[in-house]
């Protein structure tokens, strides 16, 4: 399967950022959102960003943020893209979009068919999407929570924009999910964690293997 791009989110070690970048995945993935596991501070944020070698995508998550934290982030540290995983309005990416001069990225939690019109509304003022599984009621987390939706809510769609499948994507199943729903980017955290905010370097290494080639993942 050629041109998979991936995004592994959630990263909080060099190590991390050294294994995704060896994998060949497209994206690094930083969350800013306290209740997360994965949650980085800014010091260990801008450590981590500098450390990206280039052609790593850096990606800032964020949950309902205000200007004065995407402020503190966008000063710190170098990013190529916001990601906006909360429920932040149409007009509320297209200001964040307007007043930091980056690609934004939006998550759209889906369960039912009735939640894809969302998607077209954020289609009109975000870069990318991220299409996700809608987190359970009263979850803590909007995302990262391993839970996958049916991915045939989704097979073969168009949108105006990039999109990316999210939601319960494991080294064993992302190449089924990517052939299935036609996606060519793709993005993980938890399913190549060994404990949660722990990265597995070989679930990692075999997360990419599994989404760019058209074959069972090897684990060793």
């Amino acid at each position: 399967m050629p041109d998979i791009r991936v995004k592994i989110c959630g990263l909080r070690r060099i190590e991390e950022v050294a294994a995704v970048a060896a994998a060949g995945a497209a994206y690094a993935g930083f969350v800013f959102f306290e209740k997360s596991p994965r949650h980085v501070t800014l010091p260990q944020a801008r450590e981590l960003t500098l450390a990206a070698p280039p052609g790593l995508a850096k990606v800032a998550l964020v949950v309902d943020a205000e200007d004065s934290l995407l402020d503190a982030i966008t000063e710190a540290m170098p990013l190529d893209m916001l990601q906006l995983h909360g429920k932040e309005s149409p007009d509320r990416v297209a200001e964040i979009r307007a007043r930091y001069g980056l690609p934004v990225m939006k998550a759209v939690g889906v369960a039912e068919e009735g939640d894809l019109a969302a998607v077209f509304d954020y289609s009109l003022v975000a870069d990318q999407l991220l299409i996700d599984a809608k987190p359970p009621k009263g979850a803590v987390l909007p995302g990262g929570n391993g839970l996958a939706f049916d991915w045939r809510l989704v097979a073969q769609r168009r949108w105006l924009r990039p999109w990316m499948l999210a939601g319960g994507l494991t080294p064993e199943n992302v190449a089924q999910a990517i052939r299935l729903t036609n996606a060519r980017q793709v993005d993980v955290s938890s399913g190549v964690e060994s404990a949660p905010g722990v990265k597995d370097t070989a679930r990692i290494a075999a997360f990419v293997k599994a989404a760019t080639e058209d074959g069972p993942p090897i684990l060793r």
